[in-house]
């Protein structure tokens, strides 16, 4: 082996007898990781003279970029909507909890809330990357409460806001912070959401269209202003209709503005969304699905009564509803289980399945430069899987935060 006269004394690991998941494809090859990022072996050998200083057996597992929860409103008992003296641990017990599911980057999700919950909740959430701590936090998600009453969901109304003469400003009263947010899900169809949209799109916030009424020409004057996603497709929001689909159009809309696209988020937990649908929308648009959990503080406990926000749900098997109703709320479905069902429902090839909770969430907040991809030069957030697509281990920075036999399951 040539000498390890490399440009960095930071160990080199190389990961062996693995499929790495690479340009859309499962390649045979080996991976190499220094100082958490993805080497490029070539300059390593030729540039560097530069050899592994630890290598590790995969034994035939799948490695894969980690997974994005762009929607996740708690899990483990924590409600993110809930503001309480113990946030900031309560965030970090769902970022730990989460490496076991693949997840190494997320957004945490506050649904409609009063002012006064924004104002205590935001400045508690920091943008910070992922390690043995817990998964990374890429910004908040807030959704509402500027929705459609007509299709709020979950949402509770006296929470629910319109947007008066200074709409941005309105804006900022409600959430009092922008600092750390990434995505905002608002109705396209109230009036001044179009200012309010090319506000946010400025200040480099992802706006989704979601809890909403609004038709396809509302839907497309939104994405011309800077809309880029969809909040859980179908999930609240009018039923696609032959004479105008509604916000569902925008899947295969021609006036989408050159060079953009249009993504959508995808409860692939079988119980938002049915397999037909799904199998309907993947067809329709593959590069723009996004896989989310939308999973509520009861994802990972038992059957009961637990909180989103304002409201009391009830948990029922894989069923979550507002208390007293049959109001679909929030899932507890897991990540790694969504990806595996979304395979199952499509048909579709693991690479697929994988891209969707990992490339095109990354794709979405524009990060695919650092995350989403096994590139070189690109975050070593990555996942061991097996064929099913069951994660074996996590990592993230290169280093193992999480696996499987630790556990002894």
């Amino acid at each position: 082996m040539p000498s390890n006269k490399s440009v960095s004394d930071a160990p080199i690991v190389q990961f062996t007898n693995c499929r790495i998941l690479r340009s859309h494809q499962l390649q045979r090859e080996d991976l190499w990781v220094r100082e958490g990022k993805i080497l490029n072996p070539e300059k390593l050998f030729f540039d560097e003279k530069g050899s592994a200083d630890v290598q590790l057996d995969c034994k035939d597992s799948i490695i894969a970029p980690g997974f994005i929860d762009v929607q996740i409103n708690g899990g483990f008992g924590v409600d993110f909507s809930l503001a309480t003296d113990d946030f900031k641990s309560r965030i970090d017990l769902v970022s730990q909890k989460i490496l076991s599911h693949g997840v190494t980057s997320f957004c945490p999700t506050l649904v409609t809330s009063p002012p006064s919950v924004y104002h205590q909740v935001l400045p508690q959430i920091s943008i910070r990357n992922g390690g043995a701590h817990g998964a990374g936090i890429l910004g908040a998600h807030l959704e509402g409460p500027f929705i459609s009453k007509e299709k709020k969901g979950a949402h509770p109304e006296h929470c629910l806001r319109t947007f008066e003469a200074g709409a941005f400003q309105d804006l900022l009263a409600t959430y009092g912070s922008l600092d750390c947010v990434r995505i905002v899900t608002l109705a396209p169809e109230m009036k001044r959401s179009s200012e309010v949209i090319r506000e946010l799109t400025k200040r480099g916030i992802c706006v989704s269209l979601g809890h909403s009424v609004a038709n396809l020409s509302q839907a497309e004057e939104a994405v011309q202003h800077g809309a880029t996603f969809i909040t859980h497709l179908f999930n609240a929001m009018l039923p696609f209709h032959h004479r105008d689909p509604g916000i569902v159009g925008l899947l295969t809309s021609d006036k989408i503005p050159a060079g953009r696209r249009v993504f959508y988020g995808m409860i692939s937990d079988g119980i938002h969304t049915n397999p037909a649908a799904l199998r309907i929308a993947h067809r329709a648009h593959p590069k723009g699905l996004v896989l989310v959990t939308d999973a509520i503080a009861g994802m990972g406990l038992a059957p009961g009564r637990h909180t989103l926000g304002q409201q009391v749900v009830e948990i029922d098997g894989l069923n979550t509803y507002i208390a007293g109703t049959k109001t679909l709320s929030g899932s507890v479905a897991t990540m790694d289980t969504c990806v595996r069902h979304f395979q199952e429902a499509t048909g579709c090839s693991a690479e697929i399945a994988l891209e969707a909770a990992s490339l095109h969430p990354a794709q979405l907040l524009g990060i695919e430069h650092k995350k989403g991809t096994l590139n070189y030069d690109s975050d070593a957030d990555f996942l061991m899987l097996n064929d099913s697509l069951y994660v074996q281990a996590t990592y993230i920075a290169g280093e193992e935060v999480w696996r499987q036999d630790a556990l002894g399951v």
